[in-house]
């Protein structure tokens, strides 16, 4: 009786294995930019589709960014300074690589560029805690990507946006997890739009990574002064004793975070030049097998299960 099902099952298997793991050709003869390549997971994809030969345009925070990256590149490789928040920067830049990819237009925008603090209780934080994370990580890939749309249309190209696991589990307060929601909202109604022009868009839905820009020691300092610049009343009523176990729990999250920041810039990679991408890639094993499944899970489960082992504020009933 299980042996035909099976059958079945495992032709499906291979004919979706077999679909994914074909490659473009020519791939070297196409242009990507990139956002937030001064480090992370940006700086390691541009050096790797620069090796594979294709034409990088790396848009970079900072001078810095920008000279670090040339001196680990072939000549190939393009730079401009970005800062997403700045819409007439995007304006530029858009202007530059359309003066670069001419009439071929652009093959790939990968909405890399994003930051994780502050994220902690909501009532540390204030209005412009919230809008500091959604002007880089939900309003920058928005205005990025609309200035660079019809030079993408133009070539029927692919748009790869960087989410998160925390854009299906909501699992600190603050605006990243907000954000990354935001993302998977706007890459959605994207996909829809563009896929009458031949577009293709991609989400990236990484788990935990430790990197440059995201590491235990900027989560600590961040949590630290948050709490320092809330009111008497608020740190009343969560009493010192919350705060130090808070902080302290970052170090033992971060011993889970993942330094093998390949395996999501192969899923961006694949994005980029496979002829059947897929629509989201859950980077990492704890996306993959843990945390993407976990998010199916029924609200009351979900809160029990993030909620354990979470210290009690001073003033809890």
């Amino acid at each position: 009786m299980w042996l035909p099902l099976l059958a079945v099952l495992g032709i499906i298997y291979l004919y979706r294995w077999h679909r994914q793991s074909l490659i473009m050709e020519n791939v070297t003869n196409k242009y990507v930019f990139i956002t937030g390549c001064d480090s992370g997971f940006g700086n390691l994809l541009a050096k790797q589709l620069d090796r594979r030969g294709m034409k990088v345009l790396a848009a970079c925070l900072t001078e810095a960014g920008v000279e670090n990256l040339k001196k680990e590149t072939s000549n190939r490789i393009q730079t401009v300074i970005l800062d997403v928040t700045d819409s007439q920067n995007v304006g530029s830049a858009a202007k530059w690589v359309s003066s670069i990819v001419k009439d071929e237009g652009l093959w790939g925008l990968v909405n890399n560029a994003g930051i994780e603090v502050p994220s902690c209780n909501n009532e540390w934080l204030t209005k412009e805690d919230f809008l500091k994370i959604l002007n880089v990580n939900l309003l920058g890939v928005v205005d990025v990507t609309i200035h660079l749309l019809p030079l993408i249309r133009k070539a029927r190209g692919r748009v790869v946006n960087v989410a998160s696991v925390a854009g299906r589990l909501t699992m600190c307060g603050g605006g990243y997890c907000m954000s990354k929601y935001g993302v998977e909202s706007f890459s959605d109604s994207l996909r829809h739009e563009m896929n009458p022009f031949g577009v293709k868009v991609c989400i990236i839905e990484s788990g935990f990574y430790s990197t440059q820009m995201n590491d235990g020691k900027s989560h600590k300092e961040s949590l630290k002064r948050c709490w320092e610049k809330t009111s008497e009343e608020v740190r009343k009523a969560y009493g010192v004793e919350y705060f130090g176990k808070t902080y302290t729990s970052v170090d033992i999250m971060s011993w889970f975070w993942s330094t093998k920041l390949s395996r999501v810039t192969d899923c961006m990679e694949h994005a980029l030049t496979a002829v059947h991408p897929w629509t989201r890639y859950s980077a990492g094993c704890d996306a993959k097998y843990f945390l993407v499944p976990f998010s199916y899970l029924p609200a009351a489960i979900l809160d029990l299960v993030l909620t354990i082992g979470q210290p009690k504020p001073a003033q809890a009933i």
